[in-house]
Parts: C-alpha cells; sequence; structure tokens
C-alpha cells in the first residue's frame, strides 16, 4: 500500500502533461500525500504498507516499499509536508504551468520513493528521478544566474551519483548477497578491508550530494536561482537523502567508517565554522539562506560522527534521534524561509538586505512567520532545531568519561561556536529586513501582507516547528516503536479453518 505514496504524485504528473488542469491536479495529489501521511503515523508498522515484487531475479532486485523503520517515517512525514507547502507556493509563469506543477509531483514522487524503499537499487533510483526535473526547473524556470547554476548542480551532483553508485556496486558485490534488500544486505557480513575503501566511497557519494565540504560550493548558487519549490523540496528534503543513507547504510560499514572518522570531523567543522562565516559574508537573502542550509548540514554529520566513534547504534543512542529530527527541523525550517524569502522578493523586486528594511510595519504576519523560522534555524528553545542539536550535542559527550577530550569532543566544543555564527548572521538578516527605516528600492509603504492563501502553507511549516519543538517525542516515539526490520511482505490473508 505503501506504493501509493510514489503513485499519486507520479499518476498527478502524468496527468498534467496529458493536459488536466495542472494546479488543481498538483493540489489535490499533495493534499492525498499529505492525508495519507499523517495517516501513516499511526499504523506505519503494519503489515498492509509492505510490496516487494521482484523485478529481476539475478541480481535480485524488488520494487520493494515500505516503512523500514520509524526514520522512514519521519523522512516521509517531511516529504509529504513540503510537498504540499512547495505545490501552494511560488508563482508560476505564465503558460509554464505544465512544466511548474509536474516537475514539483515529479521531485515529491522520487522523494517519497527514495524513503520508502527498502531495496537499494530503487533507493538510488528513485533519487535520481527526482534531480532531472530539479536540473530542469533552475535552468529554465529560475532566475538570476539560472543557467550557470543548473549547469553547476548538474555536474557536481552527477559526479556524486556516480561515485556513490561505484559504492553501493562495491556494498553489494562486497556482501555476498544476490539480492538488494536492506534486510538481505545488513544480514551479510562484508570484510573489514573492503569496508574501507566501500566507506570513503559512501562518504564522498553521499557527501556531494548533502553539500559537505568542500563539495559544498553548488548549493547557494543553485537555491538562489531556483524557483521557491524546488528550493523548498531540494534543500528542505532531497539533501537529507544523503544523510538519511549514511545512517541506514552503516551498519553494514561500521568497522569501515571508523578509518575516515578523522577526515569526516575534520570536513563537517569545515561546514560549520567556515561556511558559516562564509554566510555571515553574505549581502543576499537568498544566497545567505543558501550557505546556512550547508552550514547546517554539519551538525548532522557530527551525530554520525559521534556514531562512528561509538561503534555502533546502540552503543550511542543519542546520536540517531539526535541527527533524524535536526534532519525533520532543518528541512521545515529552511523550506519555510524560502518561501517567505520568495515572497520578499515578488512584492519588493529585491533580496539584496542593503536594498531592505522596515517591511515589518506593512507585513507584519511575514516579518513574524520569518523571525519564527530563523530564530528556530538558530537553535531558539521550544522550536523544533532546538531538540535536535541538543540530542546532537549531547551524543558527541556520550561516551566521555572524564579525563582527555576525545577528537568527536573537540569537535562538538567547536561546533558549538556555529550556534553564536547562525545568530549573528540571522538577526542580521532580521533586522535589516524588517526593521529600521525603509529603503526606497523596497517601497515599503506599498508592500502588502501575506493573503490567506499564502498563509496556508507557511502556517503549516510553523506549527511543525512548534509542536515538534514543544513537545519532540512527537518524533522519538516513532524512532522507538516497532521493530527494526521492514514492513515489505504484502499481507495476505490467513487460511480459513
Amino acid at each position: 500500500m505503501s506504493i501509493i505514496f510514489v503513485l499519486i504524485p507520479l499518476l498527478a504528473a502524468l496527468a498534467i502533461f496529458a493536459g488536466f488542469k495542472a494546479r488543481f491536479t498538483a493540489l489535490c495529489a499533495s493534499t492525498l500525500t499529505l492525508f495519507f501521511g499523517g495517516g501513516c503515523l499511526f499504523c506505519w508498522d503494519h503489515p498492509v504498507w509492505g510490496i516487494a515484487p521482484q523485478i529481476l531475479s539475478k541480481p535480485a532486485i524488488h520494487l520493494s516499499l515500505g516503512f523500514f523503520d520509524g526514520m522512514s517515517v519521519v523522512m516521509v512525514l517531511l516529504s509529504v509536508i513540503v510537498l504540499f507547502t512547495a505545490t501552494m507556493s511560488g508563482k508560476c509563469p505564465e503558460g509554464k504551468e505544465k512544466l511548474w506543477y509536474g516537475s514539483i509531483m515529479l521531485i515529491g514522487a522520487g522523494a517519497l520513493g527514495a524513503f520508502l524503499s527498502t531495496d537499494l537499487f530503487f533507493f538510488y533510483a528513485f533519487h535520481e528521478l527526482a534531480l532531472i526535473p530539479t536540473f530542469l526547473m533552475i535552468g529554465m524556470l529560475g532566475s538570476g544566474e539560472r543557467k550557470e547554476a543548473a549547469w553547476k548542480i548538474t555536474i557536481y551532483l552527477a559526479f556524486g551519483s556516480i561515485i556513490l553508485l561505484a559504492g553501493l556496486i562495491g556494498l553489494v558485490g562486497a556482501s555476498g548477497s544476490e539480492s538488494w534488500l536492506f534486510s538481505d544486505l545488513l544480514a551479510s557480513s562484508i570484510d573489514p578491508a573492503a569496508q574501507k575503501w566501500i566507506a570513503i566511497l559512501l562518504i564522498v557519494g553521499f557527501g556531494v550530494l548533502i553539500s559537505l565540504f568542500p563539495f559544498h560550493s553548488w548549493a547557494a548558487p543553485a537555491y538562489a536561482a531556483a524557483p521557491a519549490p524546488v528550493a523548498m523540496l531540494h534543500a528542505g528534503v532531497l539533501k537529507k537523502f544523503g544523510l538519511y543513507g549514511l545512517f541506514r547504510l552503516y551498519p553494514m560499514v561500521a568497522e569501515g567508517m571508523q578509518a575516515w572518522l578523522g577526515l569526516l570531523i575534520v570536513l563537517l567543522l569545515g561546514n560549520i565554522l567556515w561556511v558559516g562565516f562564509v554566510t555571515i559574508n553574505q549581502k543576499r537573502l537568498d544566497y545567505m539562506l543558501g550557505n546556512s542550509s550547508v552550514m547546517h548540514m554539519g551538525y548532522i554529520f557530527l551525530a554520525f560522527a559521534a556514531l562512528i566513534s561509538a561503534g555502533s547504534l546502540e552503543a550511542n543512542p543519542l546520536a540517531l534521534p539526535g541527527a533524524v529530527i535536526l534532519m525533520f527541523a532543518h528541512g521545515v525550517s529552511i523550506a519555510l524561509l524560502f518561501m517567505l524569502t520568495d515572497t520578499i522578493r515578488r512584492k519588493t523586486g529585491t533580496v539584496e538586505l542593503a536594498e531592505l528594511g522596515g517591511l515589518a510595519k506593512a507585513a507584519p504576519r511575514l516579518a513574524f512567520l520569518f523571525g519564527l523560522a530563523g530564530m528556530a534555524s538558530i537553535g531558539l528553545p521550544g522550536l523544533a532545531n532546538f531538540s535536535g542539536e541538543v540530542l546532537v550535542f549531547l551524543s558527541g559527550f556520550h561516551e566521555y568519561k572524564g579525563g582527555a577530550l576525545g577528537c568527536v569532543q573537540v569537535a562538538t566544543v567547536l561546533a558549538l561556536w556555529g550556534v553564536v555564527i547562525s545568530a549573528v548572521y540571522m538577526l542580521r538578516a532580521f533586522r535589516q529586513t524588517f526593521q529600521g527605516p525603509a529603503v526606497a528600492a523596497t517601497h515599503s509603504d506599498r508592500v502588502k501582507d501575506f493573503g490567506p492563501f499564502c498563509q496556508i502553507p507557511a502556517a503549516i511549516l510553523a506549527l511543525a516547528l512548534l509542536v515538534v519543538g514543544l513537545y519532540p517525542n512527537s518524533l522519538l516515539n516513532l524512532l522507538k516503536g516497532g521493530d527494526s526490520t521492514p514492513s515489505t511482505e504484502p499481507a495476505t490473508e490467513a487460511p480459513a479453518e
């Protein structure tokens, strides 16, 4: 039954390209996925969600979809929330409705398929499906230097995908398994020497897709040029594919990852500190948010480093929950920030910080929501990001027993400065955009506040930040619930007595 999450947006995209009303079809499809996503929270571990028809016999590849564990549920929930809000956001260029809404649906189908796949082949394939409309939307319907940004993101992500594919093929080959199912691969044993080279391929391959330093320079230009729905979906959802993949595949190459712990710590500190200072220096709101997104990936990598240092998921029970909550929180907050930035661009005609000012007086609801999302991104208590960051920092010291600090503890102490850096650039951006005297270029006296239709997606994202921030167990309980084996077998009726 989990295939409905993929079929709904996929069929909607086909219907749109066939001539159905684009906006109406996309809104109906995204609403349905949101409805099913909310419903699955209460029964995600039921076998009815599983589907696993065999596509190829040798090697054994299955279109295996289902909720592998609670982490899959959280990622699907993030995907359906951002897909729905992205569909309602932005302004479609006249005459481009088919490409605009059809691409949004394809990106959503790819993201949902990747997080639901319990077969390694389709896990990779669905992500690649989502990248194609992403490239097209940036290059054809983007703004600014859109063609350059589209080529840059295409080259970088294609490079990362090729390296990742080599790592995945090596992983399956070294396991000795003829099946690509996660459950079969997890049950196999890989030689530690092979684990080492497979681990570096996974780190680099996934790292490029996540914008791990120094493979990060594609992100900010791409998000600045991308239409708002694409920036929301890629930064908020698709970028989490790499992090999800690292945590999912970690048990298969746990020993091999140990060899690269020092390198990973250096790179993640590059994300937090180097990119953090780059973010402070940005003069445009969209570039600032793009670099901010890159910076915050470093915190999730810190949780992964803490996990590697511990040696197993059981040895550090805080690392995975902290990373999952922060992935969800970052996805929601950055989606909201990109949506609001696009609103500012359309209302004022600019996102140059020097040309903005005084918008809070004319658009108080816009100012409040931007402030809420900004405070969430810098880790204000009571909002979702804070819960994730606290768990991540605690995971870095989970093994500490006193005495000299280990490399993960040193990295955690240095990473704490990222909170200060985040506060500097986000508070400065809010002040320059919404406070102080109005700058003539913005015509703030003529700027209108959010209309009712625009408030709906913003309110949904803001509500998600508040619910998880005030009650993080809403997600943590999903990670504890159920067992660790996937529900991929189709439900069957019991034989009659």
